[in-house]
C-alpha cells in the first residue's frame, strides 16, 4: 500500500490455488469464471480498504491470511454461476469505499542483465503528459485523479483513499517478479490503470497454469472483471465468449483492451521475452 496491484495479484493467486486451473484450461469458462471472480473478491477488498497506510489502516495481513483467502475460494466454489455480489472482508467496516479514476496513461519494462539482476519497473505521470506542466525539464504528474473524490460514502463512512495533503494515491500498478526455487523466474507488468491487476493477472495464469510461453501468454485476448462487468476485448476470440459468461450471470461490455504487458522469463538455456502487441513494446536483447 498504496499499491493495491501487487496486494490485488497475490489475492487472486491466493484464491486460484484452491482450483486445479490447469487441468480446465484457457478454453474453459469456468476457468474465467474463477479467475473473474477472484478479481471481482480482490477489488471489493481494493476499493474499501487500501489506501495511504500512514493515513488509514490497510489490513494486508488479514486480507492475504491463507484462511481467509481460503473462505473467499469457497464462495466461488460454492457456485456455479457468477457470484451474484462481492462484498469486502468484514475486517473493520469503518471505512467506506471509493474509487479513483486511474486513467490508464502509463509505461512498463522488464530487464534482466547478463548478471543476473533483473528490473520490473512500471512508471507513470497519469494522463499522456501528466498535468501538461513542465518545471526544471520534468512534466509533473497528474496523478491526483487516482484519488476518490467523495470523502464519505452514502453511509457516512470515511472512503480510506480520499484526498488529504501530503497523502500518496492508491495505484493499481503491479510490476512483478516471480520466483522459482529461490531465484528469479520471471518479470512482468503492464500500463492499463486499474486494468492492469487483470492484464498481469491473466498473463501469469496463461504461463504458469497453461503453460503458454511468454508471448502467447501476452497475445491471449484480455477479459477481465473490475467488479462492475466482465470485459472482453473486442475484435478478439475473447468476444466471442459473451453468451457464455452472461449464461453464467456476469454483465459483459465488449471493449477495447489496450495493455501493453511485457515480460522476460528466465530459463535453463537463456532468455524469453514477450512484448505486447496491442502497443508499441519490443523484444530487445544482445
Amino acid at each position: 500500500a498504496p499499491s493495491s496491484g501487487g496486494i490485488a495479484l497475490a489475492q487472486i493467486f491466493g484464491v486460484m490455488r484452491h482450483f486445479d486451473m490447469k487441468a480446465m484450461g484457457a478454453g474453459s469458462i469456468q476457468s474465467w469464471r474463477v479467475l473473474g471472480d477472484a478479481s471481482r473478491l480482490a477489488f471489493a477488498d481494493r476499493d474499501y480498504y487500501v489506501a495511504d497506510p500512514a493515513f488509514a489502516d490497510v489490513p494486508v495481513r488479514a486480507m492475504l491470511h491463507p484462511e481467509y483467502l481460503k473462505l473467499r475460494a469457497g464462495l466461488i466454489a460454492n457456485s456455479y454461476g457468477a457470484l451474484p455480489q462481492v462484498s469486502p472482508g468484514g475486517f473493520a467496516r469503518t471505512q467506506g469505499k471509493g474509487q479513483g479514476m486511474e486513467l490508464p496513461s502509463t509505461s512498463h519494462i522488464a530487464v534482466v542483465d547478463k548478471s543476473g539482476n533483473v528490473v520490473s519497473m512500471t512508471t507513470s505521470i497519469e494522463n499522456a503528459f501528466g498535468s501538461t506542466l513542465m518545471a526544471n525539464g520534468y512534466l509533473l504528474n497528474n496523478e491526483l485523479t487516482d484519488f476518490a473524490f467523495n470523502p464519505v460514502d452514502a453511509e457516512g463512512k470515511t472512503v480510506a483513499n480520499s484526498v488529504a495533503g501530503g497523502k500518496r494515491p492508491r495505484s493499481s500498478m503491479a510490476p512483478t517478479i516471480v520466483m522459482k526455487n529461490g531465484e528469479p523466474y520471471m518479470a512482468v507488468g503492464s500500463p492499463g490503470g486499474s486494468r492492469i491487476i487483470g492484464y498481469v493477472a491473466k498473463t501469469l495464469t496463461a504461463h504458469i497454469d497453461w503453460g503458454m510461453d511468454i508471448q502467447a501468454a501476452i497475445d491471449l485476448p484480455n477479459m477481465l472483471n473490475r467488479g462492475s462487468a466482465y470485459e472482453l476485448e473486442e475484435n478478439s476470440a475473447a468476444a466471442a465468449k459473451a453468451p457464455d459468461l452472461e449464461k453464467l450471470g456476469y454483465k459483459v461490455q465488449v471493449r477495447d483492451l489496450n495493455s501493453g504487458v511485457q515480460g522476460i522469463v528466465i530459463g535453463k538455456n537463456g532468455l524469453q521475452g514477450g512484448a505486447d502487441p496491442r502497443r508499441e513494446g519490443r523484444v530487445m536483447g544482445d
